[in-house]
């Protein structure tokens, strides 16, 4: 497959609704950023869960998956399943996180999540970051809502396993979950890289991509 690069990348915004969604839809994505740039300046925006375990959780994924990064993570306390109800304080937090400065790439929840908290947050940061890269992930979960997806990011075996123990270790709350299992994120990571070629992926939908077709570099 053709690859389209970005070129390097030193400051990436991450939104989502709850803990534990952007370990699960994009985290290998995560590792590779951090990876590739220890000092990566990262502007996450969780806007559930704040000031208890989850938060907690969250701050220990974010250790094991950027540890070196200048991170500012924003954890809020909005109820689950509420989000929408709740839309001037979500805008004003993803608004927050551009008016920091952060860079040109940014990761939220795809805009079809058949959860409304995810839909809230996918249908916002377009709306916000309007002269960015904005990638939309997927989640895994229960409801039959995957995307007809139009980007990957190739993820090998290695950075995989690493993946799944970020997810495994940080968020022993979400265990009982009969989809939380390294079995369901391994099958789903293994359909995105047979799609893109790959031993693993995640994909992602990207509504709106400006190319540089023919340009030299």
């Amino acid at each position: 497959m053709l690859e389209l690069t970005t070129g390097p990348i030193d400051r990436v915004v991450l939104l989502a609704a709850h803990c534990d969604d952007l370990a699960i839809g994009a985290g290998g994505t995560i590792l590779l950023l951090a990876a590739a740039r220890p000092d990566l300046r990262v502007d996450a925006v969780v806007l559930t869960g704040g000031g208890g375990p989850r938060e907690a959780e969250e701050r220990a994924a974010f250790h094991r998956m950027c540890p070196q990064a200048d991170l500012r993570l924003t954890v809020l306390d909005l109820p689950d399943g509420r989000v929408p109800s709740y839309f001037d304080v979500a805008k004003d937090a993803i608004v927050a996180a551009r008016e920091s400065g952060a860079g040109g790439l940014v990761l939220a929840p795809q805009i079809a999540d058949a959860h409304q908290d995810h839909r809230a947050v996918g249908e916002i940061a377009p709306t916000v970051f309007r002269d960015h890269l904005v990638l939309h992930y997927e989640i895994l979960k229960w409801e039959s809502d995957l995307p007809a997806v139009t980007a990957y990011q190739p993820l090998d075996r290695a950075t995989m396993r690493a993946k799944l123990a970020v997810i495994q270790e940080s968020y022993p709350s979400q265990a009982h979950h009969d989809w939380f299992d390294d079995e369901a994120f391994l099958g789903l990571a293994r359909v995105r890289g047979v799609q893109c070629h790959a031993p693993y992926a995640e994909a992602f939908v990207a509504p709106k991509t400006t190319l540089g077709i023919g340009r030299s570099r």
